[in-house]
Formats: structure tokens, sequence, C-alpha cells
């Protein structure tokens, strides 16, 4: 059964939240305030954590920039801030979802739901390249290792979210070759995109930013999606 470590300080929204998730057959725990949540990731890593921004201690940010210190786990950051800069922040940091208050239960489990399997679709890519025994990947400057999930740039570990490093694996394992938007989205996030969704993009413009001058490697396909370069 799934672990969701939920950070939440407001307590009625923090009850009706455990409800649902333990409805939905998820083993919930609970940390009101950001140093317990950091403690409560050390003592016990969790599958997901659900994240409120606004929180006593420290916030949510610090939460995750320290979280993404040492684990890839996804994360959904759950806040009242609806502006889209706040957003950007939050998927900057390394958050791997967002879900704005005031919210539905159902799309809250949806969404959960959704990040997990996205986790699990991953690490089968990656226990699946343990079996073939697939050796660390280079393009110039930037190592991977996929058995470590790590990636570097000229010597200093790279910040990812799991999405971005699997989408940065796909890529390099494939050099040269193009992959449409829906091939990308259903191998990386597990599932079908919806019209109009924007998240293979904006991750791709995320990655592009955090490779720096090696982000160009990633080419728009027009028409198509991306690839990456056989070249640095």
């Amino acid at each position: 059964m799934p672990m969701v470590l939920l950070v939440e300080d407001e307590m009625e929204l923090a009850r009706v939240v455990i409800r649902e998730l333990e409805s939905a057959g998820y083993q919930v725990r609970h940390a009101p305030d950001g140093p317990s949540a950091v403690r409560n990731v050390a003592e016990q890593t969790p599958d997901l954590i659900v994240l409120d921004w606004m929180l006593p201690g420290f916030d949510g940010l610090e939460v995750l920039r320290r979280v993404r210190q040492t684990s890839a786990l996804p994360v959904l950051m759950l806040t009242a801030r609806a502006e889209e800069t706040d957003r950007v922040i939050g998927l900057e940091v390394g958050a791997d979802d967002y879900l704005t208050k005031p919210f539905g239960s159902r799309e809250l489990v949806a969404r959960v739901r959704a990040l997990l399997r996205r986790h699990e679709r991953l690490q089968e890519m990656l226990d699946a390249d343990r079996a073939e025994g697939t050796a660390i990947l280079n393009l110039g400057p930037l190592v991977v290792d996929p058995s470590a999930h790590l990636a570097r740039l000229d010597g200093e570990p790279l910040e990812l979210t799991r999405t971005e490093f699997g989408l940065l694996h796909l890529l390099l394992r494939n050099k040269g070759r193009a992959f449409s938007r829906a091939y990308l989205h259903d191998a990386v996030w597990g599932e079908p995109a919806v019209e109009g969704d924007r998240s293979v993009d904006n991750a791709i413009l995320r990655l592009r930013k955090k490779l720096g001058d090696l982000g160009d490697g990633i080419e728009t396909v027009w028409g198509v999606g991306y690839r990456l370069g056989r070249s640095p």
C-alpha cells in the first residue's frame, strides 16, 4: 500500500485530505510544519509527498529544496497561491505537479494516482536499464547514471524532477531520434496527454534551462516533438 506524507498546517483540511486518501487505499502520515516534514522523510521515505506551500517553521519550498538534495520522490504542491509565477517557482524548485486550493477530492486523488503511476513507470524504465546492463550515458560534460538516478553537468549534480530525469534519460538513450509529444507524455508521465496539455513543453523548457548551453541540443522538431542532437 503506497505511503503518502501530507504536509499541511490547516488541521481541518488535513483531516479531509487524510480521509480521502485513506478511502482511496493509501496509507497517510501527517506533518504540520516544515521541520517535522523533513524529519519524516529522513526517518521513513514516503512514496509521495502532498506539500503545502505556507507552513510554520519554514515553508514548503524550503522543504522541497531539502528533499530534492537526497530524493527524487514525487511531490504534489497543494496551495492557495494561484499566480502563474508561483506555479513556475514551485515547479522549478522540484515539484512534479501543482494543485490550487480550493480543490475537489476526486481531483486530488486522481493527481496522486497519476504521479505514482508516473513514478512507477520511470522506475520500471530504470530497472529495465539495470537488467540490460546499460552503461553510464554521456553527452559532452553531461553524465547520466540511470542506476543511481543521478545526472551531473561539469561534475556538479543536477537537481532534476523525476519527469525531467525521465525525459533526459529517454532522449539521451535515443540520440538523434525524434519523439512526438504524445509519445513522451505516455512514456514519461505514464498516461496519455489530454488535448491542450503543455506538460511536455514545460518540462523540456525547464530541462533546457537546467542544462545551460547543452540544453540547445534538445531540438524542437516542428510538427513532431523533440529530439536530442547526436553531438553537444
